[in-house]
Formats: structure tokens, C-alpha cells, sequence
């Protein structure tokens, strides 16, 4: 008799939803959550009105409008594109009766937030949305990744969704990080150390020491990124600090307790087997700046760029118009922008106001806060983050994507270096020949006071 094989969270909830296929094979999966927006919907509602098809699960269907919303007088939608598809969107969920959280509504908020704000990301879940950065809902043990617009259909009228099975990577974070150095720091570092394709064709189970002290939302941030680690999927074990972020929301379990019970037994196993393993010692870390046009490129607030190896180097100094040896320090801000679904919840605006507070920013800089959902933004309100934001000279807006991508008002001029805790900084990402450095929240804060990138260690 052979041996049985442990095996990984990723295989557990895989396992469990699988409706037919074989192993090796295309497989059809069942779908707990399905996550929809404005964008990469409106193809797929119109299929089905084709096909004579309803959507087969709209209990199961949730929807946002996020990408286009404006931040600032949010009514106004001057773009014809942008307003069209808010229109379109707002039109198809009340068509075919799914649930959404409309432009101005309490709940809204950038799609990858709202699913875990609400409850609805849980433990043991398929989640799906037409958007890469579904990868943040894998913080909760779920098996969570983005769609295409003709994938999002097939949920729509199936709720299922054909897949291969991708392999299996873990990646440890181990040992204790210094003051000043955040979740965000961790998946830069680990990005830069092995570059943003290391993860394609796996699924990549975070763990460590360093992932068990972290707070759900500075796990999300992780899992987030898993997508510029070039992974379609990121997922983490669930425990206590999960449990506790999940109950009492409004889509939580009623018998909780009994859901908890069954969430205990979707953890890895200790000798699951993995395709690949890689560790990073944040120890070791300091708060890391990408100089770049991908998150790959990117240093420690006190090493200097890189010396130029290929034409992919050469374009991006081009671009960014900097130099090999220069550091952080010597980026020319001009912007800073702190929000997306990467960096937007209450603990990212909290922190990032611990450096403000009581300080005016630069004169050279313009700086906006985003919060990534109303309901957050409500909640920073009442803590009084909005007034210490105000009060430093910063714009407090409404949410939404915002100056993540190109795709509303909120755009960083051309040739101007934005520091962004977003999730990329390709080319012409925030607006035609914008500059963007990646960071935390927290040294996006203090570098709008102090006018450039400054350690933050040196301010925690």
C-alpha cells in the first residue's frame, strides 16, 4: 500500500469543487462568488440576451462599479465611454436582478474590497471576477483569480468555469520585520528578488511566521500582488485572525461556529508536497521603491538603481528619465497618490496618517487619499483621518479605482514621478507618460510631507 501524500490548501478547496474532469485535464469548476464590474461585463450580460440565457446563480453574483467612478463630484461622468458603462452596468444587474452596489451607494467600492467587507469572501470559497486582482481574496483560504469577459459569461449563465489545474508553489516569509517595514514591503521584495513572471503557471500559498502576525487586511495586500509575481492565484491558510475578520459581517455564516469547524480542516497539511519552494527572510528587509516599469524594478530606500544589463533597463531609465546609481531619495516627486486594492482599507489610511499628522506637505506635491470603498471611507471619517489629511494638505475623495489606471478623471500628469501605492507602474499606467514609484502607504505619507522618499524606519 503506498503511502498516502499530504496535501496544500490549494488542492483541499480545488478538490471539493470540481464537478468533472480528470486530473491533467481541463477540469469544470463550481463557483461560490461571482464578482462583477462595469467594464468587463456589458460583452457578457449582452451574450446571454443572444443566447436567450438568464444567469443561473444571481444569489450568487455580486456587483460594483468602480473602475470608472469618479472620485471627485461623482455624478458628473464626463467621459462618454465611462459613462456609458456605469449607465450599462446599472442597467443589466437590475435586468437580471443581481445585486450591486451602484455609483454613489453605501456600498460601493473597488470590487477586490467590497466581496470581504461584506462577508461574501470566506474560507474555502471559488471566487471569480473579470478583473486580475481577484488574487486578494485568496488571503481567506479561497481559491480566488481574474477572468476573461468570455469566462465571465459562462459563470453568468453556468456558474461554473472550465480550468487547468495550475502547480502548487509555497513561499515563506520568515522572521520578524523591523518597524517601518509593512506586508506591502514583503511582496515588492519578493518581486524584485525573483522577478514577475516566478510565478507563472502556479498557484502560490504564502506562508511563514511573518504571514501568521499579519492582520487580514495587510494579508490582502499580499495576495493582491500576487499577480505582478506573475501567479493567477494566491491563497493562504486560514485561522483565528481570519475567523475573526469574517464574523459578524453581514454575509458571515449564521451558524459560525460550524462553518469555523469545517474552515479548520482547509489548511495544509504538514507534508503536503509543493512544485516549488521559496523563502524570503523579512528580517532583513528595509522599505522597498520601484524606480521602473515593472514591479520587478525595484530597490531598498537606501540601495541605488541598478546598472543597466538589458534594453528592457535601458527603456525603463528612459522613460522614468533616471540614471543607475541614483537612490530613492533623488526621485523628483511631484505626486503622491494613496489608495487601489492594494493599499486602500482603514490600517493602510490609519497608518499612512500616523506620518501626516500634524504635518503640512510639500508645496511641490500634489497629493489625493482614496478610500477603496465608502464603507471605509465612513469609517475613517468617524476616526477623524479625513480632518488630519485635510489639515496637511492633502484631497480627501470619494472611492474607487482612482488613479490606479487611466481610466477616470484621477490621472497623474505626464512626466510627473508619483509615488502610488497601487499594484503597477507600467508605462502610461496612471495617465499618458506618468512616472510611477511603488511603495506602502506609509512611505507614500512621508514622502508627501518631507517632498521626496525618506526611511520611514527612521520615522516609526
Amino acid at each position: 500500500m503506498e503511502p498516502t501524500v499530504g496535501k496544500t490548501i490549494f488542492d483541499k478547496v480545488w478538490e471539493r469543487h470540481v464537478i468533472t474532469g480528470e486530473v491533467g485535464e481541463s477540469q469544470l469548476l463550481y463557483i461560490d462568488l461571482h464578482v462583477i464590474h462595469e467594464v468587463t461585463s456589458p460583452q457578457a450580460f449582452d451574450g446571454l440576451r443572444q443566447a436567450g440565457r438568464g444567469v443561473r446563480r444571481p444569489d450568487l453574483t455580486y456587483g460594483t462599479v468602480d473602475h470608472n467612478s469618479p472620485t471627485v463630484d461623482i455624478f458628473n461622468i464626463r467621459d462618454e465611454v465611462s459613462r456609458k458603462q456605469i449607465e450599462t452596468f446599472a442597467e443589466n444587474v437590475t435586468e437580471f436582478g443581481i445585486e450591486a452596489a451602484l455609483n454613489g451607494s453605501e456600498g460601493q467600492g473597488i470590487c477586490h474590497m467590497v466581496a470581504s467587507e461584506t462577508g461574501r469572501t470566506q474560507p474555502g470559497k471559488t471566487v471569480v471576477c473579470g478583473d486580475s486582482h481577484t488574487a486578494t481574496n485568496g488571503a481567506f483560504g479561497a481559491i480566488a483569480f481574474g477572468i476573461g469577459t468570455s469566462e465571465v459569461e459562462h459563470v453568468l449563465a453556468t456558474q461554473t468555469l472550465w480550468q487547468n489545474k495550475p502547480k502548487r508553489m509555497k513561499v515563506e516569509f520568515n522572521g520578524i520585520p523591523q518597524k517601518g517595514v509593512y506586508s506591502k514591503d514583503f511582496i515588492l521584495a519578493l518581486i524584485a528578488k525573483y522577478g514577475v513572471d516566478a510565478g507563472v503557471g502556479y498557484a502560490v500559498e504564502y506562508t511563514g511566521e511573518a504571514i501568521d502576525a499579519l492582520d487580514m487586511e495587510e494579508r490582502m495586500t499580499i495576495c493582491n500582488m500576487s499577480i505582478e509575481f506573475g501567479a493567477k492565484i494566491g491563497i493562504m491558510n486560514p485561522d483565528e485572525v481570519t475567523y475573526a475578520y469574517v464574523k459578524g459581517r453581514e454575509h458571515a455564516p449564521k451558524d459560525f461556529q460550524e462553518a469555523i469547524r469545517d474552515w479548520e480542516t482547509l489548511k495544509s497539511d504538514a507534508d503536503a508536497v509543493y512544485d516549488k519552494v521559496l523563502t524570503l527572510d523579512v528580517s532583513a528587509l528595509a522599505p522597498m521603491v520601484t524606480w521602473g516599469t515593472n514591479p520587478a524594478m525595484g530597490v531598498s530606500i537606501n540601495d541605488p538603481f541598478p546598472e543597466i544589463t538589458d534594453i528592457n533597463d535601458e527603456r525603463a531609465y528612459n522613460y522614468m528619465d533616471l540614471k543607475p546609481g541614483q537612490k530613492a531619495e533623488d526621485i523628483p516627486l511631484g505626486y503622491v497618490f494613496i489608495g487601489s486594492c492594494t493599499n486602500a482599507r482603514l490600517s493602510d489610511l490609519e497608518e499612512a496618517a500616523k506620518f501626516v499628522k500634524g504635518h503640512t506637505i510639500a508645496p511641490h506635491i500634489t497629493c489625493i487619499v482614496v478610500p477603496g470603498s465608502r464603507a471605509v471611507k465612513r469609517e475613517a471619517e468617524a476616526k477623524g483621518l479625513d480632518k488630519i489629511f485635510l489639515a496637511a494638505g492633502f484631497e480627501w475623495r470619494e472611492p474607487g479605482c482612482s488613479a490606479c489606471l487611466g481610466m477616470n478623471p484621477d490621472q497623474v500628469p505626464a512626466n510627473v514621478h508619483c509615488a502610488s501605492t497601487s499594484n503597477r507602474n507600467f508605462e502610461g499606467r496612471q495617465g499618458k507618460d506618468a512616472r510611477t514609484h511603488l511603495c506602502s502607504p506609509a512611505m507614500a505619507a512621508a514622502a508627501a510631507v518631507h517632498g521626496k522618499f525618506v526611511d520611514v524606519r527612521e520615522l516609526a
